[in-house]
């Protein structure tokens, strides 16, 4: 298994990175990582070992670049090289927390599409009240999405559910305004109709108030409606451990309540964390593209070098291109 990361993307590279990416060769077998960055930063953090391989640059792209002109410009960038190493199939798949415009402009220019697919996907997996988890696409990779977009999302979906996740014949529902059918604009009303006819588990509608209930495995959506949602996920964990933060230290009635349920808060924030979960696969790439959260620590690193990996070893872009000529020629015939 052979990894390309790019060691100076995101919040904390490239400790964590380079952390994250030791800790993945400690418990990985047969794992090949190359780092892309800024050698003399990378060592700082490196400990021996024989399977680590260091690309030095000290171009990069930061977050205050625009994604395509720098992706283009910046051909020495740590972004490009790792993408450039998959496309020279040097690597497997790669990793950054940097750029996520910038990774998706590299995923599409350097990597390259599955043949069929119109538009890749970026898809994270969000956690639920019972911990299982769920897989919501697109959060934000196309603003704008024609239904047999959505289609396309909903098979790449279902396709990694059930090989990385481990989940047999996952559930599809389609972010809606109400579970009925015929709800929402064109667009959903639309893709209902091509998902009840996709190879999937499609169960119809589903409303956002229920994602985290667990409604459904895989949750689809356009890119501008799920990035909405994400953010709205997110900002409000935040702001509810931040008031359960304050309320518990306004007294020391409460800061004694505080300090005997400290583990089950603990317990409850981890069911929260993203570093839990890896990170936000860009479904729809000839190679494994994974975009770590921009604060990711070494945990979080490390969990995605495992999606990553096991994208690779469960075969999971050949499945979603397998899926998608097979479709095509149904259509062929048909015609």
């Amino acid at each position: 298994m052979r990894l390309a990361i790019d060691a100076m993307g995101g919040d904390h590279a490239p400790k964590e990175i380079v952390l994250g990416a030791m800790d993945a060769l400690a418990q990985i077998e047969n794992l090949q990582i190359t780092l892309f960055g800024d050698e003399k930063k990378i060592k700082q953090y490196v400990s021996n070992h024989t399977n680590l391989e260091i690309v030095h640059t000290t171009e990069r792209i930061t977050g205050e670049d625009e994604p395509v002109r720098a992706v283009k410009r910046k051909k020495n960038a740590s972004l490009v090289l790792m993408a450039q190493a998959v496309k020279d199939n040097k690597a497997d798949a790669c990793i950054s927390a940097g750029n996520t415009g910038a990774l998706m402009s590299a995923g599409l220019f350097v990597v390259g599409r599955i043949p069929g697919i119109d538009r890749p996907a970026l898809s994270p997996t969000l956690p639920t009240i019972d911990g299982k988890g769920f897989l919501m696409l697109d959060v934000g990779a196309n603003v704008d999405a024609k239904p047999h977009h959505l289609m396309q999302y909903a098979i790449m979906g279902s396709i990694y559910t059930q090989k990385v996740r481990s989940i047999s014949n996952p559930t599809v529902g389609l972010l809606n305004v109400g579970t009925e059918d015929g709800k929402g604009n064109d667009l959903a009303k639309k893709a209902f109709v091509l998902l009840q006819e996709a190879p999937i588990n499609f169960i119809g509608n589903v409303e956002a108030r229920d994602i985290l209930n667990g409604a459904a495995d895989v949750v689809i959506t356009d890119g501008f409606s799920g990035n909405i949602a994400l953010k709205t996920i997110e900002g409000t964990a935040e702001t509810m451990f931040s008031m359960l933060k304050g309320t518990f230290m306004t007294s020391l009635k409460t800061k004694l309540a505080a300090g005997m349920v400290k583990n089950d808060l603990k317990g409850l924030k981890s069911k929260l964390d993203y570093s839990e979960y890896g990170g936000a696969g860009l479904f729809g790439l000839s190679s494994p593209v994974i975009k770590a959260h921009g604060s990711s620590n070494r945990r979080a690193v490390y969990n995605a070098i495992k999606q990553a990996c096991h994208m690779v070893e469960h075969h999971v872009t050949d499945t979603i291109k397998e899926t998608v000529e097979s479709m095509e020629n149904s259509k062929e015939e048909e015609n």
